[in-house]
């Protein structure tokens, strides 16, 4: 079947715009655009396709299941168009560009290698980082705003219709400062009642690995938390004070090597989850994604041979 003619470049436009900021106000200012001009090109595009995209409601929109359907391809073609409009130009995009979104987990030990390896072999390529939750990273990804995304993602419900490569798995681990009561001979080190304890924001990816490490162990966590996904804002606060961290052993791998931090050893080890690559299959990758997960992988072995240090 050939494509309905009548849908144009502005209609995809709308329609992820839309999409991406949940209300056709927010749409329209992004856009630049009145919002009458938005409900009328969003009309347009829902009669051509013979299918309601949004449910409307006081608070916004949201893409209904044909939304969501549609979603998958409209994104991909979009950034596809514009890659090959990218492609034919020189200057600023003759370097290329590689659009990377990162969770937490990895951002200190594994990505820093892979940019440095990628910046060693393409000395004009241009990496761009995107960090935050991982669902957030991947509805960037499923609209083609994101080339790939890095970390651990196999239990979000986001991940549904992207791709992913495992590359090797992370554990999770409590970590104190050196010098930490809890490290003195005799001190109960399964009762953390009076230390803050730092870990991830609710409802993310980590944050459920960090809840099961505790049933696992049978330990109670303490009530005065300290709950973000900022690495830097955790192991300053865990420096300079008695709280605890639980933390992925990447994340900490480094401060645990040079004696800052210390493993709380608790005679019990949490599996691990699976650290990879989420692609989005319906878009080909960019050739500086495909570098990217060359370097990937190859830092990956890295790290499970024990060389990434």
């Amino acid at each position: 079947m050939n494509i309905d003619t009548r849908i144009k470049f502005r209609h995809l436009l709308c329609f992820l715009e839309v999409a991406r900021q949940g209300t056709l106000a927010r749409a329209a200012d992004q856009l630049a655009v009145s919002q009458p001009a938005i409900s009328k090109t969003l009309k347009e595009l829902e009669e051509i396709l013979d299918a309601s995209l949004f449910d409307r409601s006081k608070s916004g929109v949201s893409l209904t299941e044909a939304g969501l359907a549609f979603m998958r391809y409209a994104g991909p073609c979009v950034q596809a168009l514009r890659d090959g409009v990218n492609s034919l130009r020189e200057g600023e995009y003759a370097a290329g560009t590689l659009r990377l979104g990162v969770l937490s987990t990895v951002e200190g030990l594994l990505v820093p290698e892979v940019v440095r390896r990628l910046h060693q072999r393409h000395p004009a390529l241009v990496v761009s980082v995107l960090t935050g939750p991982g669902a957030y990273l991947l509805a960037q990804l499923r609209v083609g705003e994101l080339d790939l995304v890095v970390g651990r993602v196999t239990d979000s419900p986001d991940i549904q219709g992207l791709t992913f490569e495992h590359l090797y798995s992370e554990s999770m681990t409590l970590v104190v400062r050196s010098g930490h009561p809890l490290l003195e001979e005799g001190a109960d080190r399964r009762s953390l009642d009076g230390y803050p304890l730092v870990l991830p924001l609710a409802g993310t990816t980590i944050r459920k690995h960090a809840d099961g490490f505790f049933v696992q162990s049978g330990i109670s966590p303490p009530r005065q938390r300290l709950e973000t996904l900022s690495l830097a804002l955790s192991r300053r606060y865990v420096l300079n004070g008695d709280a605890v961290w639980i933390a992925p052993l990447d994340a900490v791998r480094l401060d645990l090597g040079k004696g800052e931090l210390v493993e709380l050893d608790l005679g019990f080890k949490e599996p691990g989850g699976s650290v990879g690559i989420c692609s989005n299959a319906s878009l080909p990758l960019s050739l500086a994604a495909q570098w990217a997960v060359e370097s990937l992988r190859e830092v990956a072995l890295d790290y499970r041979e024990g060389r990434l240090t």
